[in-house]
């Protein structure tokens, strides 16, 4: 059954999170200083105390349209593997733009126009979260206007073809639209573009306008909650507790998604598995960015966020796992990996493509590029049982299909793929632009 209420877990943490801060002030940001981006109802559950949030019969009724997904035991695999693990897996990727990010893009629009508002901007990576907003905007009446990272673009056609099928308008980001991306193109031409580019161009077109908010895929508080329909559903369908729980972490709604519940149930004593978030090389926030306040976008147009960062003016290389290229993670998330609630890794992009054909020719599912990385670290983890003879059980989070990535699975099986080793100078130059926390003014 798919669950009435969203979990949050805010509550249940030993510690509350640090406060997003208003970069003029240095003070905590209030409803007042978010009212311009986002709806009343939003703000109210990104703040929330709550444990538990009513999902509206209004979402409900669209979410059943995919809603529950199937929960399904990787038999095929685990025998290609030779383990004597048992792999589970949440599969995401029913949805109607074939990834878990309808489950936060339908509250978001049903939110929105609730409210009034007639236009929706956002950013997109990989295109899953922008396919997803089109999708919902279109449930709801909504204008839905987006900016998708150039690499991405260009990368996967038939993304931005389904996000206009669904009504939506797709801009190339950086583009010369805004100032904020005209910016970017007269010092760099040739950018591939960025998660956090295309954020400053979403929100300063949501700015700049009575009747526009601006929605966003991941890394907010309200976004991971909205995710843990996922968890929740899993905990049900689920016929043994896991003793390892894998997600893949770009800006952390997914990994939330899924985790979040089992986490509950962790800190309330009834079980006990480890919990592991899985990125990639080329983009490794958790495992070698530092824990600062930082902007969430490049050119500066967010609150302060405390959260694991690579530096607001870092552009990640062009891999194929485009809803992974961040340079942040979820401040909630990052204050959770400070207090030691869950372990981090890192993995190649080959290593990650290789788990995606061996999942696939044993499943039959393509994966899409972001949860190979999580793939990935259950297949590693699978070997080292089958070394020690453990019969662990493990879930991961498949979180959504690979369809519209079948180009970037040509360069691999082509043997064109590359792996990007990131230099730390790269990191400390990025980190080198991190800004001052000041005193507050009075």
């Amino acid at each position: 059954m798919t669950p009435s209420h969203w979990y949050n877990i805010v509550p249940d943490l030993p510690a509350p999170p640090p406060p997003p801060l208003h970069p003029g002030t240095m003070r905590p940001v209030g409803p007042d200083d978010l009212a311009p981006l986002f709806p009343a109802e939003l703000i109210a559950q990104e703040v929330s105390g709550d444990r538990f949030v009513e999902i509206p019969q209004e979402v409900l009724d669209v979410y059943r349209l995919w809603r529950p997904t199937p929960l399904m035991r990787a038999h095929r695999l685990e025998k290609a593997l030779g383990t004597p693990a048992r792999i589970y897996y949440k599969y995401e990727g029913v949805s109607p733009a074939g990834s878990h990010k309808p489950n936060t893009a339908v509250p978001q629009a049903y939110y929105n126009a609730r409210q009034g508002v007639r236009r929706l901007t956002t950013e997109t990576g990989a295109g899953q979260w922008g396919s997803a907003l089109a999708f919902a905007c279109a449930q709801y009446g909504l204008e839905c206007e987006i900016w998708m990272v150039r690499a991405s673009y260009d990368q996967k056609p038939y993304r931005r073809s389904l996000m206009r099928l669904y009504g939506a308008t797709v801009h190339a980001s950086p583009s010369s639209v805004t100032g904020a991306g005209s910016k970017v193109l007269a010092e760099e031409p040739g950018s591939p573009g960025s998660l956090g580019i295309a954020i400053s161009e979403a929100v300063e077109v949501a700015g700049a306008s009575d009747d526009t908010r601006y929605a966003l895929g991941s890394v907010l508080n309200h976004v991971l909650m909205h995710q843990t329909v996922i968890g929740e559903e899993a905990l049900e369908q689920l016929p043994e507790m896991p003793d390892v729980v894998i997600g893949c972490t770009g800006g952390g709604s997914n990994f939330a998604g899924l985790v979040f519940p089992f986490l509950r149930e962790k800190l309330a004593g009834r079980i006990s598995p480890v919990l592991r978030a899985v990125e990639p090389e080329a983009c490794p926030s958790f495992t070698r960015g530092v824990y600062a306040y930082d902007f969430g976008d490049t050119a500066g147009f967010t609150p302060l966020l405390k959260m694991h960062t690579l530096g607001h003016g870092f552009v990640p290389d062009p891999i194929h796992a485009g809803g992974l290229r961040y340079h942040g993670m979820s401040p909630l998330l990052s204050h959770m990996y400070e207090l030691g609630m869950f372990e981090a890794v890192a993995k190649s992009q080959k290593e990650c493509f290789q788990a995606g054909v061996r999942f696939a020719r044993a499943e039959g599912i393509v994966p899409a590029p972001e949860p190979t990385h999580a793939l990935a670290e259950t297949i590693a983890e699978a070997l080292r049982c089958r070394e020690s003879g453990q019969e662990k059980v493990i879930l991961t989070a498949l979180c959504g299909h690979g369809h519209f990535d079948l180009a970037a699975y040509d360069r691999f099986l082509g043997g064109e793929m590359e792996d990007f080793s990131l230099p730390e100078e790269r990191i400390s130059a990025a980190l080198a632009g991190l800004p001052v926390i000041r005193t507050p003014s009075p």
